[in-house]
């Protein structure tokens, strides 16, 4: 009996074993597969890296005259004026904050940088990795950043065809980053301090930090924490409760900088809109003021009656792009074509329903200096409710909205929701 016993527990201890073995062998298998995909997925944008120029940190610094010029500063570091060493060609360095990690960021904008060429894209020139040094080469800017250009044209005879213009641009090149690039790019920090303006003010994205590269036919993207900056960052990125993270999330950030580039262009005449007051959203008294017919409160006295067609376009683009809901956003093909097309050929968009924190710092950064939404207790709760550190859309009807451009017709909401379907 004790023999039999003894076998038992032999037998029982063998199969322990081998059980054992077979997990440490399953999750051995796991790790190893997880990492030959990271390795898969760095080694593509390392390939993407090797084409371009690589300077070591010494001509950087000599190119820069020492860091002579500072352009701008933000979360990842310092832009410096500078010239390429054959001295003919200005070109803006931005040089990287230094970093404990694995310079993923870095690798991450130089990557998805070096798969572009468009005219509305900023060109990458080269790059700099030496130790801890880290910087990036790319075309000089003379105009400067789009917020720059919007605060310094705040007269109220403004170039409203120039505006359009460069709303067109920037569509043009959000398309091209989300369906005509070699991988799809998602940019997730389209804000005026990143659009960038040429000689010709030509509108070309920049920044791509934060950007994500996707298969094409990718259209839900798996995000580990919330990036981007306040008030410009889609509702979904911080919070599952509203959908899916895609290409549309830069359709929304896209929507609140067209709605900036109008809501901004006088300060003193917003402050004084019947709607407006020191607390409030702007594209909220952007709604309240076409609902009272204030339009020209915002848009100033010298316009013309082509002029306001333009600029009421823009506003109709703005609020399509800032839906709630990501499918009811306008792809940026569709974005591109509402551009070009007639004023009479807008719908009015459904109205979004988002509370926003009436106080959040300007740039949303974590230690790392990665930026994330670092407080969506409100929206992880799924509370939609106004209260005194919320702020809510209008809530009143749209049958005002618009009421000059759509008086022979105005759509029913039936039509509004057919409309809203050919956008996706």
């Amino acid at each position: 009996m004790k023999l039999l016993q003894s076998k038992k527990k032999s037998y029982h201890g063998r199969v322990s074993a081998a059980s054992l073995v077979m997990i440490i062998i399953m999750v051995a298998i796991i790790v190893r597969t997880r990492n030959e995909r990271k390795n898969e997925r760095n080694t593509e944008n390392v390939e993407a890296i090797v084409m371009l120029k690589r300077y070591s940190y010494a001509p950087v610094k000599k190119m820069t005259n020492s860091f002579a010029h500072v352009l701008g500063e933000g979360g990842f570091g310092t832009v410096y004026k500078g010239k390429l060493p054959d001295g003919n060609q200005d070109v803006a360095v931005k040089i990287l904050k230094e970093s404990k990690g694995n310079g993923e960021e870095f690798i991450n904008e130089v990557a998805s940088m070096s798969r572009t060429s468009h005219v509305n894209i900023v060109s990458l020139l080269g790059f700099c990795y030496e130790g801890n040094k880290r910087a990036i080469i790319y075309e000089f800017m003379s105009n400067g950043s789009l917020d720059k250009f919007i605060s310094e044209n705040m007269s109220d005879k403004r170039e409203w065809k120039k505006l359009h213009d460069i709303a067109l641009g920037v569509s043009r090149g959000l398309e091209y980053l989300h369906n005509s690039c070699v991988s799809r790019i998602v940019h997730f920090d389209i804000k005026p301090q990143n659009v960038l303006m040429d000689n010709d003010l030509c509108p070309k994205i920049s920044d791509f930090g934060l950007a994500k590269l996707c298969k094409n036919k990718e259209s839900i993207i798996s995000m580990l924490d919330a990036r981007g900056t306040a008030g410009y960052i889609a509702p979904e990125v911080f919070s599952k409760n509203f959908g899916g993270v895609s290409h549309k999330s830069d359709v929304y950030s896209y929507g609140m900088v067209v709605l900036e580039m109008i809501g901004a262009r006088n300060i003193d005449k917003a402050e004084n809109s019947g709607s407006n007051n020191s607390s409030m959203y702007f594209p909220d008294w952007i709604y309240k003021d076409f609902e009272r017919g204030e339009i020209m409160t915002i848009f100033g006295d010298q316009i013309t009656k082509e002029e306001e067609k333009i600029a009421k376009k823009m506003v109709l683009v703005g609020l399509w792009c800032i839906q709630t809901n990501p499918s009811l956003r306008p792809a940026m093909i569709k974005v591109i074509e509402m551009l070009e097309g007639s004023i009479e050929a807008l719908q009015v968009p459904p109205k979004p329903l988002l509370c926003l924190p009436a106080m959040v710092p300007e740039t949303v950064e974590d230690s790392n200096e990665t930026s994330s939404f670092s407080n969506p207790s409100q929206f992880e709760r799924g509370s939609l409710s106004a209260s005194e550190d919320t702020l809510r859309f209008p809530t009143k009807s749209f049958k005002n909205l618009m009421k000059e451009v759509e008086s022979s017709s105005k759509p029913s909401s039936n039509k509004v929701s057919k409309a809203s379907e050919s956008l996706t």
